[in-house]
C-alpha cells in the first residue's frame, strides 16, 4: 500500500549552511483491533503485516494460542463515515470454541506495562495464564552466536535504512539463523508482529528460539515472549526492572547491552553452558 514511509521537504542544516531536502520518514497511523466485529483495542503501528500484529497481539494477551483459533482475519470496509477502507481497522474472527475477550478500546489487559497493573499483581498474572513454561525449554546458547545477532537484525531492517525511525524485532534459532524480522515505530508492536507470524504458521510455542530486538528490554516484551513460549530474549539497551523480575520468575533467558562482543546476562545464564557458569565461578572467588 506505500504507507510504510512518508515523504516531507525539510531544512537542512550543515555547518551553517541550509539547504532543502526530501527525507523519508516512518508512517505512523492508529490501528483498531477488533474481534468477532467489537472494538478491543487501538495501537498506534507503522502500516504493514497488520494481520501480523494483531494475531500477534491476541497471542500475548493470551486470548489465542494457534493458528486454528483465528478463522478470519480482514480489513473492515466502510470505517469511515464516508465508506472509504481505511485499512486501519481490522476484524478477526475466533474460533467458536475460542471464548470472546471483554470488549474495550482502552489497552486494559492484565500485563501490559501501559495499563496500571504493576509489581507481583503482574508477575502472578503472567505466571497464571502463561499456556508453555519457557523454564523447562532445553535449549542451549553460544555466546559467540548471541553476539552475531544485532548485526543480523540490524542488516535485516530495511526501511530504517530510509528512516533511521524504526524499531525491529528478529526470530533466531540457536544457530543464529533468522526465521522472522519485523519493523515498526513501536517495539511491542515489531514483536507482536513476529509473533503474529508464528502463530499464523501454527509455530507456537516458539521452543528454542531468541527473540532480539532493537532496543530496550521492557516488562512487556518478556511478557510477550514467555507467552509465545520463547526462551530467550536479547536486547541492544537496558532492561528494567521489573523485566529481570519476570524473566527470573518464568526461567527466561534476559541477555541486555548487547553490543560487539560484551553483554549483560540478567537471567537464565546456564543456557549458556560451561562459560557462564565459569564466570560465575570466577567472580565469585
Amino acid at each position: 500500500m506505500g504507507r510504510v514511509t512518508t515523504r516531507y521537504r525539510v531544512l537542512r542544516l550543515d555547518g551553517g549552511v541550509g539547504a532543502h531536502r526530501p527525507d523519508s520518514l516512518a508512517a505512523e497511523e492508529p490501528l483498531e483491533i477488533r474481534v468477532n466485529g467489537r472494538p478491543l483495542t487501538v495501537t498506534m503501528r507503522t502500516p504493514g503485516d497488520d494481520f501480523d500484529l494483531a494475531r500477534g497481539f491476541l497471542v500475548s494477551e493470551g486470548v489465542v494460542s494457534s493458528a486454528a483459533d483465528v478463522t478470519s482475519i480482514r480489513y473492515c470496509a466502510g470505517a469511515t463515515v464516508g465508506g472509504a477502507n481505511t485499512y486501519n481497522v481490522v476484524d478477526l474472527l475466533l474460533d467458536a470454541a475460542v471464548p470472546t475477550p471483554e470488549a474495550s478500546l482502552e489497552r486494559n489487559f492484565y500485563t501490559t506495562s501501559s495499563c496500571g497493573v504493576c509489581g507481583k499483581a503482574s508477575l502472578d498474572a503472567v505466571r497464571t495464564v502463561s499456556r508453555w513454561s519457557v523454564h523447562s525449554d532445553p535449549v542451549r546458547l553460544r555466546a559467540s552466536t548471541i553476539v552475531t545477532l544485532p548485526d543480523k537484525l540490524r542488516a535485516a531492517q530495511r526501511v530504517f535504512d530510509r528512516t533511521g525511525g524504526l524499531h525491529a524485532a528478529g526470530l533466531f534459532d540457536a544457530n543464529g539463523a533468522l526465521s522472522c524480522v519485523r519493523e515498526d515505530v513501536g517495539r511491542h508492536n515489531a514483536v507482536d508482529k513476529v509473533i503474529g507470524w508464528a502463530a499464523a504458521q501454527d509455530l507456537l510455542p516458539l521452543s528454542g528460539m531468541t527473540l532480539m530486538v532493537s532496543g530496550r528490554a521492557s516488562f512487556e516484551l518478556v511478557q510477550k515472549a514467555v507467552m509465545a513460549g520463547i526462551p530467550a530474549l536479547a536486547a541492544v539497551s537496558a532492561p528494567s526492572s521489573l523485566a529481570v523480575d519476570l524473566a527470573r520468575e518464568m526461567g527466561l533467558t534476559l541477555v541486555g547491552f548487547l553490543r560487539g562482543s560484551t553483554m549483560n546476562v540478567y537471567s537464565g545464564e546456564q543456557r549458556l553452558g560451561s562459560m557462564a557458569t565459569e564466570a560465575a565461578v570466577s567472580s565469585a572467588g
